[in-house]
């Protein structure tokens, strides 16, 4: 069998393709969407009938708003999941490409679009480096990222004197704050890196190699994908998807702020879990990671909106994904 028939079997037999042709209720009901899909509905029912504001256009907007942040970085988490990876270093990164790019702009004068190229070229450094030391250095992602969280959330500080950064041209709050008729920014910007995310996994061959590598990555390298390649491309994703984050947050700030995105990378993963994704890897839909975070979204909307304790929403959050992983352990 050709490595290009032995990807599109792993690919099939992870539930990646199922986007690819004609959606039937049976294949919905038996592909990664289902679960998701079905605590969507139900926690917005039950949040619609505790709060009378919760179906506002003003409040869905709003919900949409606060999840885009966490949202783009659960983009690239996907992706680094589904290779059976993990990047406990997105948030750090937010902040220091955040931090340095609004430093350049206000501190060093750097025209504002070389600014926000320069913060989107920090993530992807620090993802090929995270890739790097994955891949060819053979070292566990969860110690490697940990690792590189602690020195990207150092060096913002270290840039900053631990300072948030201001004095940003105006136009730069577009991002963050700013409408598209009457769709915030950061809805469009986050939707359309979905969009783009969906290609990747369901239209090419990168896409077809990140789910056999998940599947089985042993099989992957016989088989004649380039494992090495892939691994090194999905970490300078996850880090080109927080570079993105951290230019909405620093519209949104209008400062770059060192010490910002502190548990973002659980939320992240926690977005990717509750959509789906198997953490092991291998199995998952982008479109589910996007059905996360807007569950976790209106979770956080939702119980502020009832009037919850914040240290008991976080008891409630923690639960909920821990029912999500025990229930798809098993689900096929």
């Amino acid at each position: 069998m050709s490595h290009e028939a032995n990807d599109a079997a792993a690919v099939k037999r992870s539930g990646g393709s199922g986007l690819s042709g004609r959606v039937s209720l049976s294949w919905l009901i038996h592909s990664p969407l289902a679960l998701p899909l079905a605590g969507l509905i139900a926690v917005s029912v039950l949040m619609g009938i505790a709060s009378d504001n919760f179906f506002t256009v003003s409040n869905i907007f709003n919900v949409l708003r606060q999840v885009s942040i966490v949202g783009i970085l659960a983009v690239g988490m996907t992706f680094v999941i589904l290779t059976g990876g993990i990047d406990l270093s997105v948030g750090a990164v937010m902040a220091l490409a955040g931090t340095i790019s609004a430093g350049l702009m206000a501190n060093m004068g750097l025209p504002g679009p070389l600014g926000l190229l320069a913060g989107l070229g920090i993530g992807v450094l620090f993802g090929l480096f995270n890739g790097a030391l994955v891949a060819w250095g053979k070292m566990p992602a969860i110690i490697v990222t940990l690792a590189t969280m602690g020195v990207a959330r150092g060096l913002g500080l270290i840039y900053s004197g631990g300072y948030p950064i201001s004095g940003l041209p105006d136009w730069i709050s577009w991002f963050g704050i700013g409408r598209i008729w009457t769709v915030p920014v950061p809805v469009v910007v986050m939707l359309a890196i979905y969009a783009l995310a969906w290609v990747l996994l369901q239209r090419t061959a990168f896409g077809r190699h990140v789910y056999a590598i998940g599947g089985n990555a042993v099989a992957a390298r016989l088989s004649g994908v380039k494992t090495q390649r892939v691994t090194l491309a999905v970490y300078a994703i996850s880090g080109l998807t927080s570079s993105l984050a951290a230019v909405i947050l620093t519209g949104r700030l209008m400062s770059g702020q060192p010490n910002a995105g502190v548990g973002f990378e659980l939320d992240a993963i926690a977005s990717v879990v509750l959509g789906g994704t198997a953490i092991a890897g291998g199995r998952g839909l982008i479109l589910g990671t996007l059905i996360g975070a807007v569950l976790l979204g209106i979770l956080n909307n939702g119980l502020n909106l009832m009037g919850i304790n914040p240290y008991l929403q976080d008891v409630i959050k923690g639960l909920i994904i821990l029912l999500a992983i025990y229930i798809g352990r098993e689900w096929r």
